[in-house]
């Protein structure tokens, strides 16, 4: 009772340069960084794991989109419930459902069981991961938590660099299963040093409610959608899409009728916060594209090994962390507009390279210039993106802000992997046959080119540069290159 009390005073007075403050730190970029280390994993292991099964492309779409699935239906509800009952509580919860999830996925013995268990990881992600920037904001001394934050950031870049390099390793190793079965230790280290020393923070001011109508309604309906996208529109999943649609349709009611919405309608009252979110959409849906299926042709047209696939991607984090806060230092000087008009088409150029990627291709002069260009253009992007966001809605609706956007981030990703393969004209097993597999990947990456062409002129027209800049938010050095930061 008397620890608890501690721990709750300490909650806002916590200052950095203590050892507590850095076991906090610890927790954090632990758990979050457990969740990213999933995200870039998978995409590299997803050849193995269909030859493993003997699955087809549909099945590998949903072992992606299982995941996502969840994630981006429950992680704005996950973000309220911490609010409400305790970020601390919530964390832990989400980090142990994340790692029993974990665990069945790495003993799945068929795909069925294997996109069971990602959907439940997803539920556990929507848990962990609003609450692990949360507990920073809430524990730290004011005066810390930009520091807190920047470490946290450069913590998770270290991640995402990390990530692709251990998936590789692993899969070529002792097997893709291992991708799963790391995140138990890891849980259990998370779990141990959160209790016993992170203090408890809460929304005094929460009422308890929670908005549970308008997350089973968007979880149903991008379900519908996504089922539609990958079985491609036939039959059933026709059905299911105009399902899916009309969910949507009673989704944006309810969400207008609710007192307390998950999505609060009057924050697209905004012309600037709209806009920033069309953009989204385009530029992340093309970068869930891009990094799913230039996995399967490195290693099934180009015949790279898992790891060296995996360390493709490499420069692009690298790239994010070396330059994002001059990036958001830049935005910041120029404005909005620009960076969100340049960065897509940077990325864009850098997409048209990878058409150079095929059977004969090096890694230095075939794949390394575009993932360079690449990595350029979404460094120009990212942090002046999530400043924008920030910056379209008052400081005190920051946080229902960034949720937003990420959610949108993870939602176009959701329909892009569901959508790409089919569009590209691969279907069944045909991810296992190099020329097949090196028609489509032409296809999708002008696909692709196009999504960030899009967004480049949707940002060039609807946005306009504030007359005051807005200030640079803390997470400029945040390094995802697969979904904005949560605020």
């Amino acid at each position: 009772m008397t620890k608890g009390l501690e721990q709750h005073q300490d909650a806002g007075a916590l200052r950095l340069g203590t050892a507590r403050g850095r076991w906090v730190i610890a927790a954090t970029t632990l758990g979050s960084g457990m969740a990213l280390l999933d995200g870039t994993v998978v995409n590299v292991a997803l050849p193995r794991i269909g030859t493993d099964l003997g699955a087809s492309i549909a099945a590998l779409q949903w072992t992606v989109n299982a995941y996502l699935l969840t994630l981006a239906g429950l992680i704005l509800l996950g973000g309220s419930l911490g609010d409400r009952f305790g970020r601390r509580r919530i964390y832990l919860i989400g980090v142990a459902w994340f790692a029993l999830a974990s665990a069945l996925c790495a003993v799945a013995p068929n795909v069925g069981v294997l996109i069971g268990a990602r959907a439940l990881q997803g539920i556990g992600g929507a848990l962990l991961t609003p609450g692990s920037l949360a507990m920073l904001q809430a524990t730290f001394h004011p005066d810390d938590r930009s520091g807190a934050v920047g470490v946290w950031s450069g913590f998770g870049g270290i991640a995402a660099a990390v990530g692709p390099f251990l998936g590789g390793w692993l899969v070529d190793g002792p097997g893709w299963r291992w991708i799963f079965l790391i995140n138990v230790p890891l849980a259990a280290l998370v779990i141990a040093v959160t209790t016993r020393h992170v203090p408890e923070s809460r929304d005094e001011q929460a009422s308890g409610h929670f908005d549970v109508r308008g997350a089973v309604l968007a979880a149903l309906a991008l379900t519908g959608v996504t089922y539609a996208l990958t079985e491609g529109g036939r039959g059933f999943s026709a059905l299911a899409g105009v399902a899916g649609l009309l969910l949507g349709a009673a989704f944006v009611v309810a969400e207008r009728r609710s007192p307390e919405p998950m999505l609060p309608p009057e924050l697209f009252s905004s012309r600037l916060f709209t806009a920033v979110n069309l953009v989204t959409l385009c530029v992340y849906g093309a970068f869930s594209g891009i990094f799913l299926l230039l996995m399967v042709q490195l290693q099934t047209v180009s015949g790279f090994a898992p790891l060296v696939a995996g360390l493709a991607l490499l420069p692009i984090t690298l790239l994010m962390l070396a330059f994002s806060g001059r990036a958001g230092q830049f935005g910041r000087r120029v404005g909005p507009r620009l960076p969100l008009t340049l960065g897509p088409l940077v990325c864009a150029a850098g997409v048209l390279l990878m058409l150079r990627i095929g059977p004969s291709s090096s890694y230095w002069l075939g794949v390394l210039p575009a993932v360079v260009v690449l990595g350029c253009g979404m460094t120009v992007l990212v942090a002046p993106l999530t400043a924008t966001v920030l910056a379209a809605v008052e400081d005190r609706r920051a946080g229902i802000a960034s949720g937003v956007n990420n959610a949108a981030a993870r939602a176009a990703g959701l329909l892009a992997v569901a959508a790409l393969p089919a569009l590209s004209g691969l279907s069944g097993d045909s991810y296992q046959v190099p020329t097949e597999v090196d028609a489509a990947f032409r296809t999708a990456m002008l696909i692709c080119a196009a999504l960030l062409t899009t967004g480049a002129l949707l940002a060039a027209l609807t946005i306009r540069n504030p007359r005051t800049p807005a200030p640079t938010p803390d997470c400029t050095w945040y390094c995802d290159s697969t979904n904005p930061p949560l605020d």
